[in-house]
């Protein structure tokens, strides 16, 4: 068939858009290649001062301290002394980096990282000559890498694994836990094993103290824990094969809102402080308190809750005997609570992968990549996790401490993390799925009876998915 004049002109341009997008793309490569890599000669800046933004609860616990002063008298020849940066954990670096304002180094999340290198405001990493490369699992590399021009770039080291925790108060167990709350014989009481037991034990409290004392207690608004519930029935982020296309949101995919049944449910047990932040900031001296008998965050707060305990009166040797962590409990296959006929399933969880990037606004970056590979070394990360109590993304250091960090570190490898996407889009996600989350929580308190039906659930859901993606596409997130 003949082709006429314009198809001829229309495919012409098609081949020449596609040879500049190439040609953009290799140019974008180059520039990160040629802003990054060729910094790092090797050769040490003498005499200069870097600035480390490290978390508050390292600096609180006195690590930070003990890092800069363990770096500082290994490299004091070279006159490179590293300092608090003195800023909020938070620091914007594309805001604050330009106008020589933010740090040489930042310790932050992997999605906090890695919205900086749209903008090239952090360096990509020459990881294989750190001592820690060969320590570290490819799926804590991978939240920090990023692709241009076919090129695949690192641009941050990690150092902790993150994932949601139950917490509990091993005292406040019932005295006929091993008779009454141990269906499967196994010598772990039910209510640490799954959901369905937690919830009815937290019902029980809750029943029998008229109030005044609670089972399980979480604020169900916070995003990062609740989309744990909606990932474990098939729901995510954002779709792709890297998880990171924002046109395909999917809280609601699959059978998704069962996780929303699961909140609503666990809404029952607490009160009307579920459905904000109430619980999270007071979690650590009500667990002292014994009015909460287990909560969910993070690993790395371990420290915050023997604080609190020791501050309600117990001494430190029963406050570390009797406060523990385990993994999440597992989910009803049915999505309700109330329904353990199908059996249980292991939950999914949001996570994510904490660890250390350089600034592209350093004067020193060698000296930059020195204090990464001290930081990051066996002796430090292996110090770190001693006065923090964090799961670390080394393996052989995880492999020898055993227990929750061999399981963390396995449940990042076999996938029952969710690694947040690292995408600038993922600070849209929030205030749906909160919202939603305190609506869903609000309902079963207030008895309003919005969300009582699937269908109901199912919509709600899907609206929240929705939200997220006219946030980004439509109103320009």
């Amino acid at each position: 068939m003949k082709k006429t004049l314009p198809a001829l002109i229309s495919h012409i341009a098609v081949i020449l858009a596609l040879i500049i997008v190439m040609g953009v793309l290799g140019i974008i490569a180059a520039g990160i290649a040629a802003d990054g890599n060729e910094k790092f000669t090797g050769e040490l800046e003498r005499n200069v001062t870097l600035h480390i933004l490290e978390n508050d609860t390292a600096k609180e616990q006195g690590y930070l301290k003990e890092l800069l002063d363990a770096f500082n008298s290994e490299y004091a020849e070279y006159g490179i002394t590293a300092v608090d940066a003195n800023m909020d954990q938070y620091n914007d670096l594309e805001k604050n980096g330009p106008f020589g304002y933010g740090p040489d180094v930042l310790y932050q999340a992997n999605d906090a990282i890695m919205k900086y290198v749209d903008g090239k405001h952090i360096l990509p990493l020459p990881v294989e000559k750190l001592e820690c490369a060969e320590s570290i699992g490819e799926k804590a590399w991978d939240a920090y890498r990023a692709t241009a021009g076919g090129e695949s770039y690192t641009f941050g080291v990690p150092v902790n694994i993150q994932q949601p925790l139950l917490y509990y108060r091993q005292d406040l167990l019932p005295e006929n836990w091993e008779t009454e709350w141990d269906e499967n014989d196994n010598g772990v009481p039910d209510m640490i094993e799954n959901w369905s037991a937690l919830y009815r034990f937290s019902k029980q409290i809750r029943e029998e103290s008229g109030g005044t004392k609670y089972g399980y207690m979480k604020s169900l608004n916070d995003g990062y824990f609740a989309s744990g519930y909606f990932f474990s029935y098939g729901g995510y982020v954002f779709g792709g094969e890297d998880g990171k296309d924002t046109r395909d949101v999917g809280f609601s995919k699959n059978d998704g809102y069962k996780g929303g049944k699961i909140i609503r449910q666990l809404a029952t047990v607490m009160n009307l402080e579920c459905t904000e932040d109430t619980i999270t900031r007071n979690s650590y001296s009500r667990m002292a308190q014994g009015t909460y008998f287990a909560t969910m965050t993070t690993p790395d707060v371990y420290t915050m809750f023997i604080k609190e305990m020791v501050l309600a009166g117990y001494s430190e040797k029963y406050a570390l005997e009797n406060l523990k962590t385990v993994d999440v409990p597992a989910l009803p296959v049915s999505g309700d609570l109330e329904d353990e006929s199908q059996g249980f399933k292991d939950m999914t969880v949001m996570g994510g992968v904490n660890g250390y990037a350089i600034s592209s606004y350093t004067k020193a970056p060698n000296a930059s990549l020195a204090f990464v590979n001290f930081a990051t070394s066996y002796k430090m990360i292996n110090r770190r996790c001693e006065l923090l109590g964090i799961s670390p993304a080394r393996s052989d250091i995880a492999e020898e401490l055993g227990g929750l960090n061999r399981v963390i570190n396995d449940n990042l490898a076999r996938g029952t993390i969710y690694v947040m996407p690292s995408v600038r889009a993922l600070a849209q996600v929030w205030t749906p799925l909160q919202t939603y989350c305190a609506k869903l929580a609000t309902d079963a308190l207030s008895g309003t009876g919005l969300y009582v039906t699937d269908e109901a659930i199912k919509q709600g859901v899907a609206n929240v998915d929705k939200q997220i993606y006219d946030a980004i596409h439509t109103l320009g997130g």
